[in-house]
């Protein structure tokens, strides 16, 4: 047996074969029936329990090793998005109008080539290894569902720490990040309708118009987080659709909008809640109109623990080499499932940035473009870091049976 980095790099052929089978059948949502099959024939044969979700196509293998010892989970997100691909790689989707635009199809095969390597060191391992193939990370709360169903137990235990590794099609290629504390914002919805009174454009003081109040809101809203909020534990309120009447001289009964919400911490969340509820209902009653506002949780806060961080940086340094690692300055504002695994276990979120060699960064299409692009040369240290954050995490048994670099 090689170095962790060395047997990765045996298996990149069938790492990326994996890969490339996923990318062609794309599927959305809780319910990937061809995405599980595929997942399931690359663990057939390896010394793991296996099971299936109830509620969704999940698959949870655990690897017991041979030695008593601590538990660790590792996750890969399994499902696509509803993107029509135009990234003329030669195994582009087959699917019309689905697309594994944000590279959960790498997060799967590298999560599968880290089962083999820490199977191959089965008798060497101090404890256990939960491997989490999730559906839905997209907006379904794949993870959430996943813990009703007894992921963090399967192994018997919970686990001491939990990792998951996310692609980035606009990071230079082969580069690891993270930081302790809040990595990724909370996403939360702002559902909004203002009821008025519909009339003739030509007469609005006989209607009560709707649509000006609307825009009045979604004004109000930006000056809102930029006044209530402090600018290092920032709160973006985004107002992506807005819909109101029918034509150019009709003013409408009702008009409406929706947002995304984004915070940081958990106070704010708090916070921005009740105070863009309350500005809405007073703006529309100013205009002497009507609102329902409607505040739909999201995703909550993904927060690293420091020291899974450290480890983290820590084992990428002993595999790869210290350059592989960038420390993360700033949280990003973007959102993660994962979060409801490290509200119950102590663990990392981190990046890896897979664009295409050859490619600058600061122009390549970014995750969710339908131009996207994830360079297959990262899978194989992937896979391998996936696997020595699982025997750093187990002591120094476990540790043992990596050789040196």
């Amino acid at each position: 047996m090689g170095s962790l980095r060395d047997d990765a790099h045996r298996l990149a052929e069938e790492i990326t074969g994996l890969r490339h089978a996923i990318h062609r059948e794309p599927e959305i949502g809780l319910d990937l029936p061809n995405t599980q099959r595929k997942v399931l024939s690359a663990l057939d044969g390896l010394p793991l329990d296996v099971s299936r979700g109830q509620a969704l196509t999940s698959v949870t293998a655990v690897l017991r090793g041979g030695r008593p010892g601590k538990t660790v989970l590792l996750r890969g997100d399994m499902d696509a998005l509803p993107v029509t691909e135009r990234s003329g790689v030669p195994y582009a989707s087959e699917v019309p109008g689905v697309m594994h635009a944000c590279g959960h199809d790498t997060h799967v095969a590298m999560l599968a080539g880290a089962a083999k390597l820490l199977a191959a060191r089965r008798a060497e391992l101090a404890g256990n290894v939960i491997f989490m193939f999730q559906p839905g990370e997209e907006g379904c709360g794949g993870a959430r569902l996943m813990i009703e169903e007894g992921v963090l137990d399967a192994a018997g235990e919970r686990p001491a720490a939990a990792f998951a590794l996310h692609v980035g099609s606009n990071d230079a290629g082969g580069t690891f990040s993270s930081r302790g504390g809040p990595v990724l914002a909370a996403s939360d919805a702002l559902e909004v309708t203002v009821h008025g009174r519909g009339g003739h454009g030509s007469q609005p003081s006989k209607a009560a118009d709707p649509i000006p109040a609307v825009c009045e809101i979604v004004t109000a809203l930006q000056t809102m987080v930029t006044r209530r909020f402090d600018v290092f534990d920032p709160v973006v309120i985004t107002v992506g659709s807005l819909h109101g009447g029918t034509a150019r001289n009709v003013i409408p009964d009702d008009a409406r909008f929706s947002g995304t919400v984004r915070t940081l911490s958990a106070g704010n969340r708090a916070i921005v809640r009740e105070a863009a509820v309350e500005l809405i209902h007073k703006v529309a009653e100013a205009h002497g109109l009507s609102a329902v506002a409607e505040f739909v949780e999201g995703y909550p806060v993904t927060v690293n623990n420091p020291a899974q961080v450290a480890v983290a940086e820590e084992v990428i340094a002993a595999t790869l080499g210290a350059d592989r690692y960038v420390a993360q300055q700033n949280p990003d504002l973007g959102s993660e499932d994962f979060s409801f695994v490290l509200e119950q276990v102590p663990g990392a979120f981190v990046s890896l940035g897979a664009c295409p060699r050859g490619s600058d960064p600061d122009g390549a299409p970014a995750n969710h473009s339908a131009e996207a692009v994830f360079d297959d040369a990262v899978l194989a240290d992937g896979a391998a870091v996936y696997a020595a954050l699982a025997l750093r995490t187990l002591g120094p048994a476990s540790r043992s049976a990596v050789a040196a670099r």
